[in-house]
């Protein structure tokens, strides 16, 4: 803290004085010389008594101080938070996808991955409504790296997901266009200057009249960001994505926050065109984007493909989908379930 924002407790005067003999600075006054020190170098006519100067210190280091916080309040604070975060411990609602991944308990960065049309934005968009539609005061962010969101498609999911909170769900829906990975670095930094923001006030939390607080995350793709950067003959972007998921993780777990980053697909062996992915359950000859280490920065790899278009009777307009876990910290891998998108919306096979 500059010296002139010191006024008061600091004189004017006082503070001229100090800026002459260099003290510009709360760091310079409190830390650089002991205050006999620095009182002796001020010119004989700043009117202050060495005893004032120390009370006036004693007030300076007090602004300067960081406020304290009691332990048991800063436990009673999150608690009161986490009542609201884990209403509900089901991501989608489809008991078999929900267990291939554990249910919606953050921190976690998940990777969804996939062909077009595997359903990946699909599964997020549901996971990111069905949390607003059944919890209070949080919002969920959407980071639109191609400028695809679909508002019709939110509109459309909403009529047929029921929770208490429904009514203002969209409202706590923020959708952020970030076309490069600088945009999308500068639209979580203020969101991390939000969420420090909140964690750090000392009032009380209620529920009921909290402003919303930010819990998921969607990065949709995060291939379109980090994929320019990557060059078979400079580790200049794979540095990049290290980075940057590692500053997700972070995230994560500084705010208790699920992250989902979906990711396209390439093919396995670009030289070879029979070549099989031998992580798949189901034979196939396609893998997520972005290289082999990036499934190893994120917490799980969920594999999605979309199998076939049902026929059987009153369902011909729903669609197949099976969903793989390549890897994992938190579940088994190499598991899988089936589950059908009818009307933009995840159901049980």
């Amino acid at each position: 803290m500059r010296i002139q924002q010191l006024v008061p407790p600091l004189g004017s005067e006082l503070a001229e004085a100090l800026q002459q003999i260099g003290i510009k600075t709360d760091t310079d006054l409190l830390l650089a010389h002991d205050p006999l020190t620095i009182f002796v170098k001020l010119p004989a006519e700043h009117g202050v008594t060495l005893r004032q100067f120390r009370d006036l210190l004693a007030q300076v280091a007090e602004l300067a101080a960081a406020p304290s916080v009691y332990g048991d309040k800063l436990l009673e604070h999150e608690m009161k938070r986490q009542e609201d975060i884990y209403v509900d411990d089901m991501l989608l609602g489809v008991p078999e996808v929900d267990a291939l991944l554990g249910g919606f308990n953050p921190p976690r960065v998940i990777e969804l991955s996939g062909d077009s049309g595997s359903g990946k934005t699909a599964l997020a968009l549901q996971v990111a409504l069905r949390h607003l539609t059944r919890t209070a005061n949080t919002s969920v962010l959407w980071i639109d790296s191609g400028g695809e969101f679909s508002p019709e498609r939110v509109a459309l999911l909403l009529e047929q997901l029921e929770g208490p909170f429904s009514a203002t769900a969209l409202e706590r829906l923020q959708v952020s266009l970030a076309f490069d990975i600088e945009a999308a670095h500068e639209v979580l930094e203020a969101v991390r200057q939000a969420l420090s923001a909140a964690n750090d006030t000392e009032e009380p939390y209620d529920s009921a009249h909290a402003s919303p607080v930010t819990r998921c995350i969607v990065i949709d793709n995060i291939t379109s960001l980090l994929g320019p950067t990557l060059s078979a003959t400079s580790s200049q972007g794979h540095a990049i994505m290290t980075t940057f998921m590692r500053q997700l993780r972070a995230f994560a777990d500084s705010f208790a926050l699920t992250i989902l980053v979906i990711n396209t697909s390439t093919r396995v062996g670009p030289r070879n065109p029979h070549a099989m992915n031998t992580e798949a359950v189901f034979e196939t000859g396609r893998k997520p984007a972005l290289g082999p280490s990036f499934t190893f920065m994120t917490d799980a790899t969920l594999w999605l493909t979309r199998r076939s278009r049902d026929e059987r009777e009153g369902e011909a307009d729903s669609t197949m989908h099976t969903a793989e876990v390549f890897r994992s910290r938190l579940t088994r891998s190499k598991t899988w379930a089936q589950f059908k998108i009818r009307n933009g919306l995840l159901v049980s096979a």
